[in-house]
């Protein structure tokens, strides 16, 4: 039989594997990619007609057919996802762990699945997936201290940092490669510790990236929505979607959009829903052809110009 490992290039799909793949070792093949690279499943061949998959993160919704296929063939499937999941399949080869609430992330679903044996990697993943408060609480429930709960948090945003951009050549590890270097770690604190690790290169170059998007061109600032625009660099489309948790929670009223100029000249969208109304991020990106997300935070691969004041109104409408 032949497994696959499929998961998205963030910190809450990459800490989900590591998770699981330290308490169930398996080699696997690994397939993955930047964080806005979700239509994976359809990587996975086909005609392989003896595999077992395990699908991390990456919405349902987005990949039905390959999903469907791959269940026609005989797959054997574990789902783990808390995205738009649209009608989950009834089939005895899909084991489906979807929960869509605006306070979970995948790796927290994986935490439950293992009963809590990588809990300090699902904290991290947590922190990294922007449930702040969510992730101190599980941090306090474990007895960690401040320090420890900070380390996890670093953690967690550096992961996630790594899995922006607009292709492999992006980033600084790609994720599959990441993935195996975190793999090493029985802890992430034993990551932390050690000054070869990627915890430390990624630190360095996520402060470089932060103080180029301090700079920022302010699209709009309203008691209902910050924009801003990036350039169109590799440092900018890193950064975008790790700034604009920041900003998120520094403005927990204001909904938060970060656009990336794309070579083409229409924008790469990171949205984030207000910290304190954390719903219809998903929804609205949706509504157009590249969009897709969560409730909280959701983003559009590819906006035309065009539709740049349509998006702006949808925004302002459902958070005003």
């Amino acid at each position: 039989m032949t497994f696959y490992d499929v998961f998205n290039g963030d910190a809450d799909g990459i800490l989900s594997l590591v998770q699981l793949r330290q308490v169930q070792p398996r080699q696997s093949v690994l397939i993955t990619g930047v964080k806005r690279d979700i239509d994976l499943l359809k990587q996975v061949p086909v005609d392989d007609n003896d595999k077992s998959i395990t699908v991390l993160d990456v919405s349902m919704e987005k990949n039905a057919q390959a999903l469907q296929a791959q269940l026609s063939t005989g797959a054997v499937i574990t789902y783990a996802d808390h995205h738009r999941s649209g009608d989950i399949p009834e089939h005895v080869n899909l084991n489906a762990n979807i929960d869509l609430d605006a306070n979970t992330c995948t790796a927290l679903i994986v935490d439950k699945l293992l009963n809590g044996a990588k809990h300090d990697w699902a904290i991290a993943a947590a922190y990294g997936d922007n449930l702040i408060s969510v992730a101190d609480g599980l941090a306090q429930t474990a007895n960690l201290s401040e320090s420890q709960a900070e380390q996890l948090k670093e953690l967690g945003t550096l992961v996630n940092y790594n899995g922006y951009g607009e292709s492999l050549n992006d980033l600084h590890f790609e994720p599959a490669q990441l993935f195996n270097k975190l793999l090493e770690y029985p802890s992430p604190f034993d990551c932390i510790n050690d000054q070869q690790s990627p915890f430390h290169l990624l630190k360095k170059a996520y402060k470089s990236d932060l103080n180029k998007a301090q700079t920022a061109l302010v699209l709009n600032d309203d008691d209902t929505l910050l924009a801003l625009e990036l350039a169109d660099a590799p440092w900018a489309r890193r950064i975008s979607g790790v700034y604009g948790n920041q900003l998120a929670n520094d403005n927990p009223n204001k909904a938060i959009l970060i656009m990336t100029k794309n070579n083409d000249g229409n924008y790469r969208v990171s949205l984030r829903a207000p910290i304190n109304n954390k719903q219809g991020a998903g929804d609205i990106c949706s509504q157009f052809e590249t969009g897709g997300g969560r409730a909280a935070a959701a983003g559009i691969n590819n906006l035309p110009q065009a539709e740049l004041n349509m998006l702006f109104n949808l925004v302002g409408k459902f958070y005003g």
